[in-house]
């Protein structure tokens, strides 16, 4: 991972993805941001008891460290709806969408997820010039909404899978992701993931649902970082409870 500093806002960038000179994405940190404690300080999201003006300063941050103007949110819950933006529709950055994942081939349009301890995977097909950012809890990965991302940007916009390269996102690590009822929150197929000690490894689920729609293993790229053992630079709801979000974008030049 590579680690930016623009006047000092702090984000990483996976290597393969950030030598398309079309694409901008940025993982962001917690620091930099205006909220206070338990926040502190680059929490992006409203959902989470922050002060609205605060949120929307830290909002801010991200445009103008990106130099994008309209940056897509949508309220996460944790199921598989896809938002498809495809170009020239008629999006207001600040529209109530509702969807866990967002796919777009439209220019200037950068797409967020919000995380502490999920994942956010960044995709990126050069050949079409479609990007697409999918939140992935454990929720949504036990309902694999990672292939049904992928099969839509098949179907909508004539994706090749073997053509996407993927990033796994800073998220909670088979190091801390303990599951001490994972015998009624995980199907039985999934638990091969996991380990003597009840920890689940779903870096490795997600690296096996990008193989399975058809991802070549050379595209896909894992950060390797956990949130909760670094939560001095990333939030993490499993490490601290009440906590911010940090951002993962994505979007075309």
């Amino acid at each position: 991972m590579l680690l930016n500093d623009k006047n000092g806002i702090l984000f990483f960038q996976f290597p393969d993805l950030a030598g398309f000179s079309e694409i901008q994405h940025g993982i962001f940190t917690r620091k930099c941001g205006y909220s206070k404690e338990p926040y502190k300080s680059l929490n992006v999201s409203f959902e989470v008891g922050d002060h609205p003006k605060i949120v929307e300063q830290n909002r801010d941050i991200l445009c103008r460290c990106i130099k994008g103007k309209e940056f897509i949110y949508a309220k996460q819950r944790h199921e598989t709806q896809i938002i498809v933006l495809a170009k020239n529709d008629k999006v207001r950055s600040n529209a109530p969408f509702a969807g866990d994942a967002m796919i777009t081939d439209s220019l200037s349009k950068y797409l967020v997820i919000q995380v502490a301890d999920c994942q956010s995977l960044l995709l990126y097909d050069p050949a079409q010039h479609v990007v697409a950012n999918i939140h992935s809890g454990w929720r949504g990965s036990i309902k694999n909404i990672t292939v049904k991302t992928i099969k839509e940007m098949e179907k909508k916009f004539g994706c090749r899978p073997k053509n996407i390269i993927a990033g796994i996102c800073p998220s909670l690590g088979p190091c801390c992701a303990e599951f001490v009822n994972y015998k009624k929150e995980i199907p039985f197929n999934l638990w091969k993931y996991k380990d003597n000690d009840n920890l689940f490894d779903f870096w490795a689920l997600s690296r096996n649902q990008l193989l399975d729609a058809g991802l070549l293993i050379k595209n896909i790229h894992s950060s390797n970082i956990c949130t909760k053992c670094n939560t001095d630079l990333f939030f993490s709801f499993r490490g601290e409870g009440t906590t911010g979000r940090f951002a993962a974008v994505i979007g075309l030049k």
